[in-house]
């Protein structure tokens, strides 16, 4: 007789097999890249970079790479107490995103009386946005940028950033409803067309504006404009806080600035700037010769604020309208 709670041999070689997918059609597939296929991930290294792999083979995610022994994938796999046994799992890596033909962002002026409209254009646009060929697109927030917190943020002005791999596509949505409808909503509108030349970092997950290689006198002979966007980490958030107003206070009176406005997604941990400049070379003295923000870019890679950053420059092909009243 078999003790109480034992399963009995049939049962058990079920369970192996259930847990090793033994017989299934991913262990009868001959695997691909055997050597490849055989490196795991210590379980110390969830917020580590990936390893450098060949190109054009996946990833290998190994057992308790994802912080958590025993994890079990979509497709089968292991699960807890059998991770150290289990064979390696192929993810594959994300292609690179390619570098849109036009980027604009869109910053719409509304009177106190329309704040509410404004906002309900917040959630109405988000349908026509996800039918319009934009390949990524965000609605915005803005503020003046001096504390990044809720107490920044500016109800009289909201934004769109949207990217196009077509020009024509982009001309068309200036026709499309959203726009007529933010048209009709506000007293003024602010419209940058701009064309990647750098960009690193991502955006929700995405690298929206793809790997463009930066070419010398791309941009020599124009105003440039920048932006900056981060997603702060959980306790993080009063460090960043406390360094913000130095930079801020110190970008006001920097020369060759034109405009520089607080966008986000949220009022609080997901801020971002853009900021536009008369040349480049204006730019890159205030990212790189003003000690203000040298130090809070120090800080930043040693204390590990952001769970994800992205910084990008632009050449401004077409700008049109007013913000605050004035052209930039």
């Amino acid at each position: 007789m078999r003790p109480r709670g034992f399963p009995s041999p049939v049962t058990a070689a079920a369970r192996v097999e259930r847990v090793f997918d033994i017989g299934s059609e991913a262990s009868t597939t001959p695997a691909v890249n055997p050597p490849l296929m055989a490196r795991t991930l210590p379980p110390t290294t969830d917020n580590a970079l990936p390893p450098a792999v060949t190109p054009g083979c996946p990833a290998v995610v190994g057992p308790g790479s994802d912080g958590r022994a025993g994890r079990r994938p979509a497709s089968g796999g292991y699960r807890a107490g059998v991770a150290d046994t289990a064979p390696a799992v192929p993810v594959a890596l994300p292609r690179p995103e390619p570098v849109p033909a036009v980027v604009v962002l869109h910053v719409w002026g509304v009177s106190p009386r329309a704040v509410p409209l404004a906002v309900a254009r917040m959630a109405l646009d988000r349908r026509h946005l996800r039918t319009s060929p934009a390949r990524f697109w965000k609605l915005l927030g803005t503020g003046d940028g001096r504390t990044f917190t809720p107490r920044d943020a500016d109800p009289g002005h909201w934004a769109t950033l949207t990217t196009w791999d077509d020009p024509a596509d982009a001309a068309a949505f200036e026709r499309s409803p959203a726009v007529a409808a933010w048209d009709r909503l506000a007293h003024e509108r602010l419209r940058v067309e701009m064309v990647p030349v750098a960009a690193r970092g991502r955006w929700s997950g995405r690298a929206p504006f793809g790997e463009p290689e930066p070419r010398r006198g791309t941009t020599a002979d124009g105003p440039v404009a920048s932006i900056t966007r981060a997603r702060i980490r959980l306790g993080r958030g009063r460090a960043f806080w406390r360094a913000v107003p130095p930079v801020s206070t110190d970008l006001q009176q920097v020369p060759g600035l034109r405009l520089a406005v607080g966008i986000g997604e949220a009022p609080v941990g997901l801020q971002g700037t853009f900021s536009l400049w008369d040349d480049a070379a204006s730019l890159r003295d205030f990212a790189h010769r003003r000690a203000a923000h040298r130090d809070v870019v120090e800080r930043t890679a040693r204390e590990g604020w952001y769970a994800e950053e992205l910084f990008a420059r632009f050449a401004v092909r077409d700008l049109a309208g007013t913000y605050r009243g004035a052209t930039p």
